[in-house]
């Protein structure tokens, strides 16, 4: 049977070329740093884009815009904190490829950070740089929180709720929106193609679970809410609750403040500074402090793409180092445990009882190691008492402990840190009206970080399974970006009304990660953020391998893994290729040889070694 003779009753051509860009509307929740870098790589990737950004915040950065609390910066090297493309270490590498000469104006550099561990205010600073070179300021919206998003199995869109604050009551203090009674809140909606999260761990702060909290007749705090000023602590009696990263960077910073200051710990922690050997000897100061202060003939150096990329890469270099020491039975891991004890020691040397109460007897990688520069130094100090009891009751003078003991004080900190369950304080409802939380009882899973089983056209970074115990977050959130992206134009490019990841797909990896992570010490007897702040139990937060390893799971998208539904009525897979042209075909003045410029032909590099024959065995 010819073509002409075949019944085609129950297929239509598309009316649309098949390179023509279908209209993508996507929405991001978030504008932190994932969010920051979804909206840059969506608008540069997505053609026909309607790109929303909704953050809750009355500015952009996320946890870094959040938490303003004195003392607060990164836990990592500075030049590992940053993005792929912002470094200068691109020019070094690939500076051969017509890439960087097309380009090298609109390359966002940042090589002039202050010190090796930065400032929050730094990070945040960088982050609003970025928002400012990729131009995102039109995309997104401050103050508006997302209540629900929906999914609607008829149309293949989310449906979303969001509330903002209604004219004249926007304001840029973070405490204060959040205290906005009902009526000054307005509620409005929109849809959206494809659903991003960018909402991470740490935005959900949370109060310590004290009786008598609300009965001290202080200043309360928390460190995720910060609103003290000098007037608050110069002279006051403060108790500083917790030993995670907010209190280990809050004590050292307002101890020459205070009168007296109470750090109430009830854990133990690895505490120390890691210098590289490699990058010590790029650098022309004293090494030899916590927190080396970079002097302005390095930042002037490193605007030689050549000598910044040096540094750059040994950061990176070393950070991918660590993971050795998160497997069990490591010596890598022994020697690190042995080494931090010993430098824990000599910096309590005044105070050597400190140590019995903090120094952990669990390995090394088991919760996140904080460099804490000058904590230690502190506890020392006269004005501080390291108090190891438990708390009992919290009074309105002050705190009681098990021991019977009792701190009159003025002010309580709580550095009790965040929620890390992973549930969102909002509503996400899926397939069959399955929301989230209720997807993830009794503990979260997903599809390789990215995907969840249930939720179509949704995609997330930093959510469940996504941190990493050694080597660079950042990496691990660019990919996810990444796999976002190129998830989207796959819907856009074939037309397809939905994508959903396959439940067994997610049961699949869910077995992986059972048995990975008894091989790690993540999963050994101590508190930890990774196992939702529990001693023992599943390990929720963090990726299942190294930071590279993340980078080759997630490089190529295993498509088969999803099921798929088609905008076309017929549901047939081919609607997509339209109505057999091209752009090119239909518009009189396009380049009909297109194919043929350089960018796209992919040229194969030519030997430059002779090459004996080599014949195939048969």
């Amino acid at each position: 049977m010819d073509n002409q003779a075949k019944d085609t009753s129950s297929f239509r051509l598309g009316e649309f070329c098949i390179d023509e860009a279908r209209p993508m509307k996507v929405v991001i929740i978030g504008a932190g740093y994932s969010g920051i870098v979804a909206g840059i790589r969506f608008r540069q990737k997505v053609q026909n884009l309607d790109l929303v950004m909704y953050e809750g915040h009355a500015g952009v950065g996320g946890t870094w815009f959040a938490n303003r609390y004195p003392g607060v910066q990164c836990d990592i090297p500075s030049h590992g904190y940053q993005l792929t493309f912002e470094s200068n270490v691109g020019f070094l590498f690939y500076s051969y490829t017509s890439y960087v000469s097309r380009n090298t104006n609109t390359i966002f550099s940042k090589t002039d950070w202050s010190s090796y561990y930065a400032s929050g205010q730094e990070i945040q600073q960088n982050l609003h740089k970025l928002v400012d070179t990729h131009k995102l300021w039109p995309y997104i919206k401050l103050q508006h929180r997302v209540k629900c998003a929906r999914y609607n199995e008829d149309t293949g869109k989310w449906t979303l709720t969001i509330q903002r604050p209604r004219n004249g009551s926007r304001s840029t203090a973070i405490w204060r929106t959040e205290n906005l009674p009902d009526e000054e809140w307005e509620e409005i909606h929109d849809t959206a193609d494809v659903l991003f999260t960018a909402v991470g761990s740490l935005s959900r702060w949370k109060w310590p679970d004290i009786p008598g909290l609300e009965s001290f007749s202080g200043k309360v705090v928390h460190s995720a809410q910060w609103n003290l000023t000098d007037d608050d602590l110069v002279d006051k009696r403060v108790g500083v609750i917790g030993v995670g990263s907010s209190a280990i960077q809050i004590v050292p910073t307002i101890q020459p403040k205070v009168k007296h200051l109470y750090n109430y710990v009830r854990g133990k922690t690895w505490i120390s500074t890691v210098f590289l050997k490699e990058v010590q000897d790029l650098l022309s100061g004293d090494t030899s402090v916590d927190n080396y202060k970079f002097t302005v003939q390095e930042k002037e150096a490193w605007t030689d793409p050549q000598r910044y990329g040096e540094f750059r890469a040994n950061i990176e270099k070393h950070m991918n180092l660590m993971y050795p020491a998160t497997l069990v039975g490591s010596s890598f891991g022994e020697a690190a445990r042995t080494a931090f004890s010993e430098t824990m020691l000599q910096k309590l040397a005044k105070r050597p009882w400190i140590a019995e109460s903090i120094i952990p007897d669990f390995a090394v990688a088991c919760r996140r190691l904080t460099p804490g520069p000058g904590y230690l130094e502190a506890l020392c100090e006269d004005n501080v008492t390291f108090v190891s009891s438990l708390i009992k009751r919290i009074t309105p003078t002050g705190i009681e402990t098990d021991n019977g003991e009792s701190q009159e004080l003025d002010v309580i900190v709580c550095a009790t840190g965040f929620d890390t369950s992973f549930k969102l304080d909002f509503d996400i409802i899926g397939r069959n009206g399955i929301t989230i939380q209720e997807h993830h009882t009794p503990h979260p899973r997903t599809y390789l970080t990215v995907a969840v089983d249930g939720f179509p056209n949704m995609f997330q970074a930093l959510g469940p399974n996504s941190n990493v115990g050694s080597g660079n977050l950042l990496l691990i959130m660019e990919r996810q970006v990444d796999y976002a992206v190129q998830a989207t134009l796959k819907l856009q490019r074939e037309w397809l009304k939905s994508m959903d990841v396959k439940k067994e797909a997610v049961e699949d990896y869910e077995k992986y990660i059972d048995a990975y992570f008894p091989t790690t010490v993540f999963g050994q007897k101590c508190r930890s953020w990774y196992k939702g702040g529990k001693t023992d139990g599943r390990v929720v937060a963090l990726y299942p391998g190294s930071s590279m390893h993340a980078i080759r799971a997630l490089a190529h998208p295993r498509w088969e893994d999803f099921n798929y539904e088609y905008l076309h009525e017929g549901n047939n897979r081919f609607h997509w290729l339209g109505d057999g042209q091209t752009v090119a075909d239909r518009d009189p003045d396009a380049d009909k040889a297109w194919y043929m410029r350089p960018e796209n032909i992919d040229f194969p590099p030519v030997p430059t070694v002779q090459v004996t024959s080599v014949r195939a065995e048969p």
